[in-house]
């Protein structure tokens, strides 16, 4: 069928970065740290792809003759954030960060969403959890009708909204407003999000309505150089917010990995000849910033059980990839991402697996996808297709 597929964990790193130190970031090793606290993982579909083969993973032991090519790649992007880790994989080296607010937004932006947005006032504006600050604000938002804002360590302004004091259409629109007219020039932050919960009485949840808005990448990434050869271009899950819907020529929404899990396979069914890119997005937000260890095992182990499904329908002339944009170790007192090493698994079937070694960047994943087609480009990173 001749799909390019990738599989993106969404905050499955693999160990820390040389520069983790500079992000507050030393020890953090997702996947090791992970398998020592719960007392092994059990994942044996992976393990027989390679995974532990990449590092020590408690319970994955090193297979000697590994289905996958396996190995780990190296941000070059500065920070740590979905977006830039996202746009390197297209193929991007990006030599800028985004800003980042970690005492909570100034007096002249708050001002500015005021004034656009109608609201007479905000609560929160501070560096905060998801999870905590609705429920430490929940009650006093849904008196007052003030949205909640939050950000973290990653370049975001967070909206929370309950979906009956603010309707969703309603929070939608104040965050495009925010993307549009409030963050501009030097504040061009990296992702605003909707954030939407339910509940009452000091008991809420968030829902699965969540929307980002994201910056457009600066240049043309493998889906636009794809999509403009007249390639099917198919994202799914947070692929489309991510590259603000460009290059997409098939965007598809999902609200869990399970569902993005059947999405991958019923494309892999569907298309021949397309580029699919998928992230799978429950690692990262409910269980790495939540600090759920046992979660964020059982999440692994959910998607290792259908692994084989995944793999089934491909045949000798498909390309899998399995790996992730940053690291969220769940094991270390923060709740935002981990500046750590990604792995990488590059599966052919009935291809021998070997060593890739530490790849320079992401953007090796972009430039094999452009030399699989077949089609000229100027994105960095070196293909590891042929190896």
């Amino acid at each position: 069928m001749k799909n390019f597929i990738i599989i993106l964990l969404d905050g499955v790193g693999v160990g820390e970065l040389p520069d983790a130190a500079n992000y507050g970031d030393v020890g953090s090793n997702t996947l090791g740290n992970l398998s020592k606290a719960v007392g092994g993982l059990n994942l044996p579909n992976l393990q027989k792809l390679g995974l532990g083969n990449i590092i020590d993973i408690l319970g994955v032991p090193l297979t000697t003759t590994p289905e996958a090519s396996y190995g780990k790649m190296t941000e070059k992007a500065p920070g740590k954030d979905s977006v830039s880790g996202h746009w390197e994989i297209s193929g991007l080296e990006i030599d800028f960060d985004f800003p980042y607010y970690p005492n909570g937004f100034p007096d002249y932006i708050i001002n500015k969403f005021l004034k656009l947005t109608g609201f007479s006032g905000v609560l929160g504006n501070k560096a905060a959890s998801g999870t905590e600050i609705i429920n430490e604000l929940g009650d006093e938002h849904v008196r007052t009708g003030f949205p909640i804002i939050y950000t973290s360590a990653d370049s975001v302004f967070q909206i929370a909204a309950h979906e009956k004091v603010i309707q969703l259409e309603r929070l939608y629109e104040i965050c495009k407003i925010a993307r549009e007219k409030v963050f501009i020039g030097k504040d061009r932050i990296g992702r605003i999000i909707a954030r939407p919960f339910l509940g009452n009485n000091g008991n809420y949840s968030r829902t699965t309505n969540r929307k980002d808005y994201a910056v457009s990448p600066p240049d043309d990434t493998i889906m636009d150089l794809l999509k403009k050869e007249g390639f099917e271009t198919i994202a799914i899950g947070k692929i489309n917010d991510l590259f603000n819907h460009r290059g997409i020529t098939v965007p598809v929404k999902t609200k869990s990995n399970m569902e993005g899990i059947i999405k991958i396979i019923d494309s892999v069914e569907s298309f021949s000849n397309s580029f699919i890119f998928a992230n799978l997005v429950d690692f990262d937000v409910y269980y790495g910033h939540r600090n759920d260890v046992q979660g964020f095992a059982n999440a692994l182990t959910e998607f290792d059980k259908k692994l084989p499904d995944i793999l089934k329908p491909l045949d000798e002339s498909d390309t899998l990839i399995i790996t992730a944009d940053h690291g969220n170790d769940p094991t270390t007192p923060s709740t935002d991402h981990s500046r750590e090493y990604v792995p990488l698994l590059y599966y052919r079937k009935a291809a021998k697996g070997i060593n890739l070694g530490i790849r320079k960047t992401f953007a090796d994943i972009g430039k094999s996808a452009a030399e699989f087609f077949s089609i000229r480009n100027n994105l960095k990173g070196n293909s590891f297709l042929h190896r």
